[in-house]
């Protein structure tokens, strides 16, 4: 479990050990690496540098367990399903590319360099990926191997957190002559922004991702129900599309702040851009994305490309200019479920599309269009 969002959690390194003898044993050269203090991430290798590069990649951290209506770690199989925590996000997926990692390092000729990435703290700040881009790690092409359903997502969302606080005075609550309510400003903030809504379902939408979307994370204020607030803190996420910025979207929030103001002079408030990722997309018609539709079809599944809804360490590898997508077992809606589980059999579907696409992208052929 992630120890930034799990108090107790123990990180990564016990599975990235494990996962790096296992790598080591089929033929990888291995690295295991402390990217921050009791976070581990498992960089493996094997083939050849001169023709193209594949990685692979699945992060080792997990969210908690609290609440969760299965036992969190028995890694129970029953009725075809694994059950337990991370068995969608994303230990099937991790299983399914070192199944494919392994049968490749068998291969006599790889014609290119096949990378395997098991990264760190991917369900907190994507310290892992960071660390791996920071190292010179390289490939042409990669492949993150998130539940999709086995669809290949080729786009996906970024995020922006935007915090807002509001600032009152405390009175008695016999007193609205002199109080001023935080709690009640930040309400019709919120209020305003109903426009704001309508007004980005009217933009042109995304082939795969649709719209971008805006909801109220948290808030917090107030002291007791007898006491005018003197503050409150409210925090935005707003969902973005590939090609919007983070600074296009707070100049946005702020331009929407300033007409509230002028609406309720009183207000005081104040605007802080907070943690933001890059929504970001590889063309359908790229080789990566049809490879891997290719390879779908071989082995008996429906092609089918669609988005991803959620922020994923690929964007940090496309922003790197290695163009990355989404593809692997289990479903996004079962991940930091209660009854978290994956069905086996899409585990087994998903290894032999990754190693039929990277058998044919590694290939030793002639130049090609990478």
């Amino acid at each position: 479990m992630n120890p930034l969002l799990e108090v107790g959690g123990a990180g990564e390194e016990k599975i990235a050990r494990q996962c790096g003898a296992w790598l080591e044993a089929w033929g990888f050269k291995v690295s295991v690496d402390e990217v921050a203090p009791g976070r581990f991430n498992t960089v493996g290798w094997v083939g050849s540098d001169d023709g193209p590069g594949l990685l692979l990649n699945g992060h080792l951290d997990t969210v908690g367990v609290e609440g969760m209506s299965v036992p969190p770690f028995d890694a129970r199989v029953q009725d075809g399903r694994l059950w337990g925590r991370g068995a969608c996000d994303m230990k099937g997926g991790v299983a399914a590319l070192l199944a494919a990692g392994a049968r490749l390092a068998r291969e006599p000729d790889l014609g290119g360099r096949l990378t395997v990435a098991l990264t760190a703290d991917e369900e907190h700040a994507s310290l892992g990926m960071q660390a791996l881009l920071r190292s010179g790690t390289e490939a042409d092409v990669a492949v993150v191997c998130e539940p999709t359903e086995l669809a290949v997502m080729p786009a996906n969302k970024g995020f922006v957190w935007i915090e807002l606080e509001f600032t009152g005075r405390a009175a008695h609550g016999s007193r609205p002559d002199v109080g001023i309510d935080a709690i009640r400003h930040a309400a019709q903030y919120l209020a305003g922004l109903d426009g704001y809504e309508v007004r980005l379902k009217q933009r042109p939408a995304h082939p795969l991702l649709g719209h971008g979307s805006f909801h109220a994370g948290s808030i917090t204020g107030g002291s007791a129900p007898s006491v005018y607030p003197a503050s409150c803190t409210l925090v935005i996420e707003r969902r973005t599309l590939p090609g919007e910025s983070a600074e296009a979207v707070i100049s946005e929030f702020e331009a929407m702040l300033d007409g509230v103001k002028r609406a309720f002079p009183e207000m005081r408030a104040r605007l802080a851009p907070g943690l933001d990722r890059p929504g970001t997309e590889v063309p359908s018609d790229a080789q990566l994305v049809q490879g891997l539709l290719r390879a779908s079809s071989d082995v008996g599944l429906e092609p089918r490309i669609e988005g991803m809804s959620a922020w994923v360490d690929a964007a940090l590898l496309n922003e790197a200019s290695v163009p990355a997508v989404c593809f692997g077992p289990g479903s996004i809606s079962q991940a930091h479920a209660a009854d978290e589980w994956i069905a086996v059999v899409e585990i087994e579907q998903a290894a032999r599309v990754l190693y039929r696409f990277a058998r044919e992208f590694l290939a030793p052929v002639g130049p090609r269009d990478r």
